[in-house]
């Protein structure tokens, strides 16, 4: 009788550890899942998004402007050193498995950024482009081929800054605002003659994690944290799927050594106001 009792005791504990040990995998499952979160596709085709609910830290609205009208730089890799304000960028995308889920870390956190699209790109995936439209996100020009524009006539040049400037007003009804070309390439002369054409100061930047190598997630990260300062452009591909799993990491640290995310119109419109 003592022998049937300490086997049936024996098998409740075993189930209680088992449920115990599930319930732990699921809670880390959960808060893990900016770096492998699934993105779902609704049945007429639009990306659904995740729950914004979790311990996430939260960037505060900074309230600046996004006019930029009274700019006078035709080209700016930097805002203002004397703010804590930070622009967050992405080159090449948008990339069906990569940006959606950019988005969601984005969402989590109460990032705003710019994404400097592909046009091509932009035409094969018109609904990632609305949704980052649709969550505040800003869209910049980045050409329709990712060619070298030095390489380029300036009717080619003309060509490339057109074809994508109309693929992202197909797609979302938005104008973009500034440019940034492939590689960082451009003469002075063709900035400046774009920037009176257009209207698009040529957007650099002044934060490169070389992410484009493809280094581990946290090299990204170390590499983004460690280079910024006040007023930065931080560079980084969505296309890439390690330099996306580093912006949880990257945006959280930031955000508790006290930087607020802006986007580059903002960063610009400010330093319009302070004469820069």
């Amino acid at each position: 009788m003592m022998k049937l009792r300490f086997l049936q005791f024996a098998k409740i504990l075993a189930v209680l550890t088992l449920a115990v040990g599930l319930s732990s995998c699921a809670s880390k499952d959960k808060e893990g899942a900016d770096a492998t979160s699934g993105v779902k596709l609704t049945p007429n085709g639009s990306y659904r998004t995740a729950s914004t609910s979790g311990p996430y830290l939260r960037n505060k609205d900074s309230g600046l402007p996004y006019d930029f009208s009274g700019n006078q730089s035709v080209s700016i890799s930097s805002g203002p050193r004397s703010q804590k304000y930070i622009a967050l960028t992405f080159d090449d995308g948008p990339n069906p498995q990569h940006t959606p889920r950019l988005l969601d870390m984005l969402k989590r956190r109460n990032v705003k950024a710019t994404f400097y699209v592909v046009g091509r790109n932009v035409a094969a995936h018109p609904n990632i482009v609305r949704r980052t439209v649709a969550e505040g996100h800003e869209i910049g020009n980045h050409t329709w081929t990712h060619r070298n524009l030095k390489t380029l006539s300036d009717e080619m040049v003309s060509w490339e800054l057109d074809k994508t400037r109309d693929a992202i007003i197909s797609a979302t009804g938005v104008q973009p605002r500034t440019m940034r070309p492939p590689y960082g390439a451009m003469y002075q002369n063709q900035r400046e003659w774009v920037y009176r054409k257009y209207g698009y100061p040529t957007v650099l930047w002044d934060v490169d994690p070389l992410d484009w190598k493809k280094p581990a997630p946290s090299v990204v990260a170390q590499r983004l944290i460690s280079g910024t300062k006040n007023g930065s452009i931080l560079l980084v591909h969505d296309l890439h799927g390690q330099s996306v799993d580093a912006i949880p990491q990257t945006i959280d640290t930031l955000l508790r050594q006290g930087y607020q995310f802006v986007t580059v119109s903002q960063l610009v419109a400010l330093r319009a106001a302070q004469g820069m």
